[in-house]
Order: C-alpha cells, then structure tokens, then sequence
C-alpha cells in the first residue's frame, strides 16, 4: 500500500509551517542576501571583489567549527534556545553591520554571522525535526521543510533589491536585522518545544570531549559508511559553492546575454521545489538510498551535459532546471542519510562531525573555482573540475550505500 504525502504527526503541520517561515527568512537574511549587499558596499567603499568574498569564506570557516558544539545542544534538548538566541545575535549583528566603515569591521561582523550560520540554517533545523518527530518519522519533516526553505532566494532576491532601492544598503541591512529579531527568533523560540520531542532528552557529558565519546558517534566514525558519506558531501559542498557563486560569470562566457543568464538562474529555485515536489508525490515509497544514489548520478550528467553544452539559451535553461532539480532532493537526502545509513540515534552530534568538513569546503569552493578559473584562462578549466566533482559525489554516496550496515538494508 503507498504511503500518503507527507503523512506528519498530528498536530505538527503548524510546527513543519512556522520552521519553515523561519528558515526562508533565516536563509534570506543570512545567505541570499550578501551578493546584492556586498555590491553596494564595495561601490561604496572600493573594495575589491578579493576583499569582499574574503569575509564570506572566513565566516563560513569558522562555520565549519561551530556545527559540531551546536549539534551536541540540540541533541542535548536545546534547540530551542540556540536556534532562538542565534537568531536574535545575528539580528543585532546585522544591525552593526549597516553601521560599518572599516574593512576590519566588515569581517569581524561576517566571522561572527559565519557561526551564527551553523545555528540556523538547515542543519540545526534537520536536527530539531529528527529530535521532534524521531528518526523514523523525520524523512517528511524534513522534506516538508525543505519545500519551504526551496522559496528563500526566490523571495528575499527582490525584496532585497527593492529595499536597496528605497533604503540603501545600510537602511536594507536594519530591515533584515529587524527579520531575524522579530520573525526569526520569535519563531524558533515559540514552536521548538523540547517537552514534544519524541526522541527523550538523556544527560550526557558537559564537555566536548565527552561529546566525542558518545558511544553512536564513536560507532558512527569506525564505521566506512561514514567515511564514504564524508567524502561524498565534502566534494559535494566543494561543488554546490563553486558553481552558486560563478554560475552568472560561467553562463555570460558560455555566451548567454546578462539577462538570459539571469533568467537560467532563476529557473533554478522553482526546479529545487519541483525536484521536493516529485521525491513527496511521485518518489513517496522510494528509500533515500534509491534516491540519492539517482540524484546524484543524475546531477553527474547535468555537469557533463553542461560542458559540451551549445550557445543555446533554451538548453542552459535546461541545464539549470537539472541542476536545480537534483540539488533539490539531495538536500532532503542529505537531511536524512543519517538515519538512513549510520545512525538512528545521536543524529545531532554525528551530524555535526559529518558536517564539519562539508561547511569547510563550501567556505573555500568559490575561491578555489576562481583560482582555477585565472590559471585555466577561463571557464572550460572550472567545468572539468564541475565534472570531476560531481562523478566523484555520485561515486562515494554509491559507495555508502553498498557498504551500509546491515541493519540499514531492510
């Protein structure tokens, strides 16, 4: 018998809707809105793009660091209260940033939002859900949250771009200051409630150490399916980075006019909720490692097609609904390949191990593909590589799936 779409937990729809209201602000505030912002502060200030994209990868560096600690909370039952108090700091955060003048200010305030990051993005709100609805049940929370948080840049973009118009960068930043205060952080305080979990919140060791010694993690990392998934997500996020920030360049030197390379990009969002869309309707009785073993295969083919791809505006067009598509189950599988291959327990504290490395490669994706870029004299250099990466993630996620435990195989 098939299963229904999305079958939540009584009650929980207003949980998986409130998160995901959340997470579209959270990712618009935080994520989307940096190249539009970054703009207009280098126009004004005469920072170079180096310069600029330089406090990016230092917050996202020290990103990496932070996911560990924060799922050892979450695990703990604090959820509520990191994702909450993140969120009210990177508020006021934003709100010193409209205030800024010097270089050294700029990447004070982004090495702190860089952390910051690593509470309220996808990856603690995976970890809440897992906690809330246990690891069984968490594949259509997840889901259902994804298909929220596919519409941040699709809504923030312009509304960002508007309130540049109107406001200024400065006057922009102080509205979005505003976002994570009043929705973000409200929300997150009011709807995680640690008394619902399904999964019951067990005393552990205070320090880190102790964390590490957490006999499901110590499991999980004796374990090649960890390694396996490791690599696969760690040349995944290498991947994901490099192509988000150099599509536009890549799309204007494969010959499409500014506004076509525009358009083919904002085929990706919608095709992101699409690719949900199909894995909750049509995908419903399929595992997640069916699914990500054909996603990501797929996504290996959409780099190849790109490659040898003609100067054909419909065709890219193609290309970035692919890509946006495949991108979008893998984040429902990279929620859920915790639960699914290693571990249905700890989901927090194995996911921040995990995902350490994948928060370090998204930090220095965008400055690797522009190293690639100026010593391969163009573009061609950096699809290669698009298209190493992407057969390499494909590889080891298969490879995951082979080597999985035994009791990951019913």
């Amino acid at each position: 018998m098939s299963k229904p779409a999305l079958s939540l937990p009584q009650g929980s729809r207003g949980f998986i809707s409130a998160l995901g209201v959340a997470q579209i602000c959270s990712w618009g505030s935080l994520y989307y809105s940096f190249p539009q912002i970054a703009q207009a502060v280098g126009d004004e200030f005469g920072w170079s793009k180096p310069e600029l994209y330089g406090a990016v990868t230092l917050g996202l560096l020290l990103s990496s660091f932070a996911t560990f600690p924060v799922g050892v909370a979450i695990d703990r039952g604090y959820g509520r209260y990191v994702m909450a108090a993140a969120s009210l700091l990177a508020g006021l955060l934003l709100f010193a940033w409209s205030q800024i003048d010097t270089l050294f200010g700029f990447y004070a305030i982004f090495a702190a939002i860089g952390c910051l990051q690593a509470a309220t993005l996808y990856e603690p709100a995976f970890a809440v859900i897992v906690r809330r609805f246990g690891p069984g049940q968490a594949r259509d929370g997840i889901t259902a949250l994804t298909l929220w948080g596919g519409f941040a840049s699709t809504v923030f973009i312009p509304i960002i771009e508007l309130l540049l118009s109107e406001l200024g960068w400065r006057g922009a930043l102080m509205m979005l200051g505003g976002v994570n205060v009043l929705v973000c952080a409200a929300i997150y305080a009011s709807v995680i409630r640690p008394e619902r979990d399904a999964v019951e919140h067990v005393e552990t060791k205070p320090s880190l150490i102790g964390a590490f010694r957490n006999p499901s993690v110590g499991r999980a990392m004796r374990l090649p399916v960890f390694w396996s998934l490791m690599l696969c997500y760690f040349c995944y996020a290498l991947l994901f980075s490099s192509f988000t920030f150099h599509m536009y360049p890549l799309f204007i030197e494969k010959g499409l006019s500014a506004v076509d390379a525009v358009t083919v990009i904002a085929c990706i969002g919608p095709s992101q909720v699409a690719g949900r869309v199909f894995i909750t309707f049509v995908a419903r009785n399929a595992s997640i490692p069916a699914i990500g073993s054909a996603a990501l295969g797929l996504m290996a083919l959409v780099f190849i097609a790109a490659y040898g791809a003609p100067l054909n505006f419909i065709f890219m067009a193609a290309i970035g609904i692919g890509y946006g598509a495949t991108n979008g189950i893998v984040t429902i599988v990279r929620g859920m390949s915790i639960p699914s291959l290693v571990s249905k327990t700890d989901y927090g504290s194995i996911n921040g191990v995990l995902i350490g490395p994948y928060m370090l490669a998204i930090a220095i994706g965008p400055m690797a593909a522009a190293w690639l870029h100026e010593t391969g004299g163009g573009y061609d250099t950096v699809q290669i590589a698009f298209i190493a990466l992407s057969s390499i993630v494909a590889l080891a996620f298969w490879t995951a799936v082979a080597v999985r435990p035994a009791e990951f195989r019913t």
